[in-house]
């Protein structure tokens, strides 16, 4: 069987590479300017993490698509935890996604939560966290809080600061215990184009969460 030549156009290979070698450098400004922004506002000591009276508690799903469990969302309800038994924050809004009946990310969690000796009426759910800018504006327009702690990885924690932080929330972050680095690679691509997303709705699109919705106001103490 004959092979099939395709034609080799050294110049176009180049302008390709010149393409990509330009990108290269703003999506490394992008992610530096997110993380400098969340700098200051991110403590990875529960000791020296401010009290809050609410963490924001970021979800995502339970299992990963080959069945096994999410260390991401496992490593994020410990954290939760300790920092509710240290009394660094007195209740957690769970923020996730509820798109259809079969997949609710927040009940999952607050069902882990409840397991692990978290009163349920400290609890509380947000089923319309369906992007990280719907959790940072829902915590303060529907439930109430100027100021609270997010709490997730570290290169999730540093965007959801820092988008709060550019609409005028006074949030800082608790960064969860990390997965290791070749189960969490596919998570950090993403992350990069989650970043320019992010730039783009405070910086251009103005962009409003999904829901909004009345008010569900976390008591305060």
């Amino acid at each position: 069987m004959a092979r099939i030549k395709f034609p080799v156009n050294r110049m176009q290979l180049l302008l390709l590479l010149l393409a990509c070698l330009s990108v290269l450098p703003t999506l490394r400004a992008i992610w530096l300017h997110v993380t400098i922004v969340a700098s200051r506002s991110l403590y990875t000591s529960v000791d020296a993490l401010p009290p809050r009276n609410v963490g924001v508690l970021l979800g995502t799903s339970k299992y990963l698509r080959d069945g096994r469990l999410n260390l991401f969302l496992e490593y994020r309800i410990r954290a939760a935890v300790d920092l509710y038994q240290a009394g660094r924050i007195r209740h957690i809004l769970v923020s996730g996604d509820n798109a259809h009946r079969s997949y609710n990310e927040p009940e999952t969690i607050r069902d882990e939560l409840l397991k692990r000796g978290i009163p349920a009426d400290r609890i509380h759910l947000d089923y319309a966290g369906f992007r990280t800018l719907d959790s940072m504006v829902r915590a303060k327009a529907v439930f109430g809080q100027d100021s609270f702690t997010v709490i997730s990885q570290q290169f999730h924690v540093e965007r959801a600061v820092f988008i709060a932080r550019r609409l005028g929330i006074d949030a800082i972050g608790y960064t969860a215990r990390d997965v290791d680095r070749w189960n969490g690679m596919r998570t950090k691509l993403r992350e990069i184009l989650a970043r320019m997303a992010a730039m783009l709705d405070v910086y251009v699109l103005g962009t409003e969460p999904k829901f909004y919705g009345p008010p569900v106001p976390i008591p305060g103490e």
